[in-house]
């Protein structure tokens, strides 16, 4: 047999296998990776050619964004900021029908934009909200649903991990991906307050408005909460002007929180070591994941898979909507057992070549990307942010999937407007002139 052709069904069949066994998909990726390499350059060369691959992967300057954004969303999850959000969202929508509700999708939509990670948002507005909307006759289904099903909003509006590990592997602009996934990311929160909006006009007299506040209060609780939505115009507004790169930005971010902890006397010195330690074991996860990706990267190139894939689909159709389509299909499949970090890296190498080939831009394709995997994150098997916002609701995943399918129907519409409406992604960016 062929040694690429060997080396392809080893990949494949590896990664295969030590899914459907549950194998942490790092070790998955990297045993595979390791193996098929050895048809083709031998074991000697397999072993150190990998581990330099693995090197290479991470031996990166925009990378360093990743640690420094976690520890931002470990200080600011640790800083109590998800109650001041919470407030300000409430004063924001609190007339609105089932307002309880919509604050909770507003302040998910707040405290992930400015955290950058779904689970921390889950965590942190669900504690602040599931006692209180069970308070007002909410069913708790319900509740633990429109927390899980909000918190990934915050993914997509700036400043997110996920988009700076897509650019690592496309080699496109962080700073305009940011801005393409912001109409993204309000929609994704619209279709959540949608069918909250539903489930209110089912509910007649039972779900209550908030309670008018004066100006002056509402002046007050913006106060409170505006140094916390401050950080995401200095992250993001540095970056657009030019005034540092993303991984600048990251650190900026870092010494933000902390001051902002220590005006609040939030975080003290006692706490810092475990913060520490919280961020450091995230960013090892996935730091390894980036590495081990990068060899299955070059396996994949000498085995030239990507080229296969790219010929069955081009010798399949013509059509970029068929193409689309497709490739949401599988990322949606593929979302339901993988995190999006590891699906992009392996993923959007296979899929970035085909979709330029038909005219589409990498920007464009990378809001679709990351809006889709991060539907994965909600829905089990291995939603952690499904996980996460059951453990907080104290219920178990059932009856929280049983609430959560309306809101997955609404969000995946809304990820087909944006895949089909390439504008909703790419106005910001074009406007901006960062494409």
């Amino acid at each position: 047999m062929d040694p690429t052709t060997l080396a392809a069904l080893i990949l494949v069949g590896g990664i295969v296998i030590g899914i459907v066994l549950s194998v942490p998909i790092a070790v998955v990726i990297g045993v595979s990776s390791f193996l098929a390499t050895i048809p083709i350059l031998g074991s000697e060369q397999a072993v150190l050619i990998s581990a330099q691959r693995m090197f290479t992967g991470i031996n990166s300057f925009p990378l360093l964004a990743i640690p420094m954004f976690v520890l931002a969303g470990v200080i600011m999850n640790s800083g109590g900021i998800a109650g001041r959000l919470v407030d300000a969202a409430k004063v924001l929508i609190g007339r609105m029908p089932a307002s309880l509700a919509q604050t909770n999708v507003a302040a998910n939509a707040m405290f992930g934009a400015v955290s950058g990670a779904a689970v921390a948002a889950a965590a942190a507005v669900g504690n602040v909200m599931n006692n209180r909307m069970v308070a007002e006759k909410y069913d708790r289904g319900f509740a633990a649903a429109v927390n899980v099903a909000s918190a990934p909003s915050g993914m997509l509006i700036p400043p997110s991990n996920t988009f700076i590990v897509y650019s690592l592997v496309s080699g496109t602009s962080i700073a305009a991906l940011f801005m393409s996934g912001l109409i993204p990311g309000l929609l994704w929160a619209a279709a959540c307050m949608i069918v909250v909006a539903i489930y209110a006009v089912r509910q007649p007299g039972r779900l209550k408005t908030a309670d008018r506040v004066t100006f002056r209060q509402a002046l007050l609780v913006f106060w409170r909460a505006l140094p916390s939505l401050l950080m995401i115009v200095i992250v993001v507004g540095g970056i657009l002007a030019g005034y540092f790169t993303a991984t600048e930005s990251a650190s900026v971010a870092v010494v933000y929180c902390l001051v902002l902890s220590a005006i609040y006397r939030t975080v003290k010195v006692r706490d810092l070591p475990g913060i520490l330690v919280d961020a450091g074991r995230t960013t090892a996860i996935v730091m390894l994941l980036v590495g081990v990706s990068t060899a299955l990267s070059f396996v994949m190139s000498l085995a030239r898979i990507p080229d296969l894939i790219s010929d069955a689909v081009l010798g399949f159709t013509d059509s970029s909507t068929v193409v689309l389509l497709l490739m949401m299909v599988v990322l949606l499949i593929v979302g339901t057992f993988m995190d999006p970090t590891p699906a992009i890296l392996i993923f959007v190498p296979i899929f970035l070549p085909i979709v330029t080939e038909f005219g589409i831009d990498p920007i464009h394709f990378g809001a679709m990307v990351v809006m889709n995997l991060s539907i994965g994150t909600i829905t089990p098997p291995v939603g952690n942010v499904l996980f996460v916002g059951s453990r907080v609701a104290r219920l178990r995943i059932e009856p929280v999937i049983a609430k959560l399918w309306p809101f997955l129907l609404a969000i995946i519409a809304m990820l087909f407007l944006v895949v089909f409406v390439p504008q909703l992604s790419m106005w910001l960016p074009q406007l901006m002139g960062l494409v």
